[in-house]
Order: structure tokens, then sequence, then C-alpha cells
């Protein structure tokens, strides 16, 4: 059973926690941390997507961010965006190499598998510069399909005119520097 910090608004643990199938039964407010893998290439900055697994709880088979997870109760946001990348695609990093992009608040409701979703969290974005090779990621079956390479330009434009099935917000996209030399973002957490 994973269980997961009740927060507010700011995501702030309020000393109670909630089993993460209520969390999304009921709209319950908690955390998130995504990774953004970002590298640079001649034509522009790519971004690496990560397709769900067809048996997801939501969204099964959309294109979505590179790596992203639910927080563990008595977990933060830096350890658990650390340990989802490794997780999901083998990557091995340093908190000190994801740079934080902002913090954005989720909400939406959806139906899947005939059982309405909502989902109610506070998350923070990170992008980590790295030229990995897709075809060397031990992907983790259960939650990752495969993954791919996009420029952020074509990524944001497919987004916004629903070119490919995804489950990405156009809103996180846009926190995501446009080249590694923006400097829009910072090394740490805030």
């Amino acid at each position: 059973m994973e269980m997961l910090d009740i927060v507010d608004e700011q995501g702030n643990p309020t000393g109670r926690a909630v089993e993460r199938t209520k969390a999304h039964q009921e709209g319950i407010l908690h955390r998130t941390a995504h990774v953004w893998i970002l590298r640079d290439r001649g034509r522009g900055t790519e971004v690496l997507l990560q397709k769900r697994s067809s048996g997801k709880d939501s969204h099964p088979g959309c294109y979505d961010i590179s790596s992203a997870g639910h927080i563990p109760a008595g977990d933060d946001y830096l350890p658990s965006a650390v340990r989802e990348l490794k997780e999901e695609l083998g990557v091995d990093v340093r908190a000190e190499e994801l740079h934080y992009c902002g913090l954005r608040r989720i909400h939406w409701e959806d139906v899947f598998y005939g059982r309405e979703f909502v989902d109610d969290q506070v998350s923070k974005v990170y992008c980590l510069w790295k030229n990995v090779d897709e075809g060397s990621l031990r992907l983790q079956e259960s939650e990752v399909e495969e993954v791919c390479w996009m420029g952020l330009a074509q990524c944001k434009d497919g987004v916004k005119r629903n070119r490919f099935p995804n489950c990405i917000a156009l809103e996180e996209l846009e926190m995501l520097p446009e080249s590694r030399e923006e400097g829009a973002y910072e090394n740490t957490d805030v």
C-alpha cells in the first residue's frame, strides 16, 4: 500500500497521510516530482518523452514527462525525483544535477477503466541536461513502454494541436528552458 502525505496548496505536508488509491478516488491533495530530460542538438533543444505502459491506472499508452512520480509519505521532492529516474529509466544522477523549473498546481478529472480518477497534486518540476541514448535505458516495464526524443518546439506544437497521444500539460512545457544557456532556472530546490 503506497501512502502519500496530504499537503496544503504550497505542497507542505499537513501531518496526515492517505493511501494513493484513495487520494485519486477522492481528489485529496498530494505531491509529485516531474523531471524533464533535455539535450542540446544542432537544431535546438530536444526533450525525452516516455510512453506510459498500457497497464497504467491513468493515461495508458500516452506520451508523458521523461520521469515522474508520487512522493511517498515522509519523503521529499528531490530524493523522489532522483529515485524515479533510476526506477523508471535506469538513469543515475545526483540531486545537484537537477535544475528547479518551478512549482505547478495540478487538478484534473477523468474516467479510466470505468472508474472516476481525480488527480489533485502539487508538483515540483525539474529539468536534467543529459544526452542519453534511449536504446541504453533500462525501462521499468510496468511504468514505461518506450521512450523517444522530440524537439522541444515540436513537442509544444504537438501538445497544443493534440498531434500525438499525450497527457502533457503545455503549461509545464513552457516552464522548461529553451536552451542550456537560458539560465531561467536554478540549480537548487526552492
